[in-house]
C-alpha cells in the first residue's frame, strides 16, 4: 500500500507591536495608568539605553521603576489583563482561521508564532493569543507575592533569529539549547525555510526578515498609515521581498500576498518530495 503523503508544514511568524497591533503595546493602558505620556517614557528609556543598557532591558526596568514610584506594584495578572485593550490593525481578527483554511486547501498546514520584544504576558491577554503555536516575547520575573521584580526573558533584536531556528528543528522549548544546537539534516527539519513567512514592521525585523529570505522563505515589512516611506528601503536593501499595508482583512493586498506564497509552498514542497523519492529510488537500485 503506497504510503500516504506527508502534508507540509508553514510557518507564520509576526513581530507584534506595530506589525498586529497599532502601537507598542505599553501604550494602550500601563503608561496612560501611570500617569505619564508614551513620548516621555519612550524618552527616558531611550537615555538608558543610549547609557549604554541594553534597549529592551532598558524598557523592562523602566516599567519596574516607574510602577514602583507610582506605588502601583505589577502582578503577573495584571499584565495580561492589559493585553485586553490592545487595538489591532484592521482583520487581524479573523486573519487566522482564515490563513489556516485557505492553508487546508492548498494541502499545507499553517502554524503561526510570535517572534517580539514584546511583552508575552500582555500578548497572553489579548484577543488573539490562542492563535499561535508558540509566543516568543519578554518575560518578567515575579516575586512570592507575584510582583514582577526582574527581567527574566529578554528579546532583543537579534536574539530573535534563534527562534527562527527553533521552529525550522521544531525545539520550540525555548530553554532546550542542547536540542537547539544537535545537527539535524536539512531534509528532517519539520519546517524547512522555504516554507517560512516573517511579518515584521521596521529595523528591529531586519535580522529575521534577512535570515529568512536569504534562506528561501519570504519576509513581508508591513506598515500603517503614513508609515510606507519607513519600510521602502527594506525593500530596496533587498532585506525584505515585499511590502504591505498592514491590513489584514479579506481581499486586501496582504491576505492575497499570503496566500499566494502558500501557493508556492505547495507546488515547491511537491516537487521536492519527488526529487527525493527519485533519489532514494535510484539509491536503493
Amino acid at each position: 500500500m503506497p504510503q500516504k503523503k506527508k502534508q507540509p508544514v508553514a510557518a507564520i511568524m509576526y513581530d507584534f507591536d506595530k506589525t498586529l497591533c497599532t502601537r507598542d503595546m505599553q501604550e494602550y493602558s500601563f503608561i496612560p495608568g501611570l500617569g505619564i505620556s508614551a513620548e516621555a517614557f519612550w524618552s527616558e528609556a531611550g537615555r538608558l539605553s543610549g547609557a549604554g543598557m541594553d534597549p529592551i532591558l532598558a524598557y523592562m526596568y523602566l516599567m519596574l521603576k516607574k510602577s514602583r514610584e507610582a506605588e502601583k506594584p505589577i502582578r503577573r495578572e495584571n499584565f495580561v489583563d492589559l493585553g485586553r485593550d490592545i487595538d489591532f490593525f484592521p482583520g487581524v481578527s479573523d486573519w487566522f482561521n482564515r490563513i489556516n483554511d485557505y492553508g487546508k486547501s492548498c494541502g499545507v498546514t499553517v502554524q503561526h508564532f510570535i517572534i517580539s520584544s514584546g511583552l508575552k504576558e500582555i500578548i497572553e491577554g489579548s484577543k488573539v493569543c490562542n492563535a499561535f503555536t508558540k509566543i516568543y516575547a519578554c518575560e518578567f520575573h515575579y516575586d512570592a507575592n507575584n510582583v514582577a521584580d526582574w527581567p527574566l526573558v529578554s528579546v532583543n533584536y537579534t536574539t530573535k533569529t534563534q527562534f527562527l531556528f527553533r521552529i525550522n528543528k521544531g525545539v520550540l522549548d525555548g530553554t532546550d539549547s542542547d536540542a537547539l544546537n544537535r545537527y539535524v539534516p536539512e531534509e528532517d527539519r519539520p519546517i524547512p525555510f522555504r516554507n517560512m513567512i516573517y511579518i515584521g514592521d521596521g529595523l528591529t525585523d531586519v535580522p529575521c526578515m534577512k535570515l529568512v529570505k536569504a534562506n528561501g522563505g519570504h519576509s513581508i515589512a508591513v506598515f500603517g498609515r503614513g508609515n510606507k516611506k519607513k519600510v521602502e528601503e527594506l525593500l530596496i536593501d533587498h532585506r525584505v521581498n515585499f511590502l504591505a499595508p498592514a491590513d489584514y482583512s479579506s481581499g486586501k493586498e496582504l491576505d492575497g500576498l499570503v496566500k499566494r506564497i502558500i501557493d508556492r509552498m505547495s507546488v515547491v514542497d511537491d516537487l521536492y518530495e519527488r526529487h527525493r523519492a527519485q533519489e532514494k529510488s535510484i539509491a536503493g537500485k
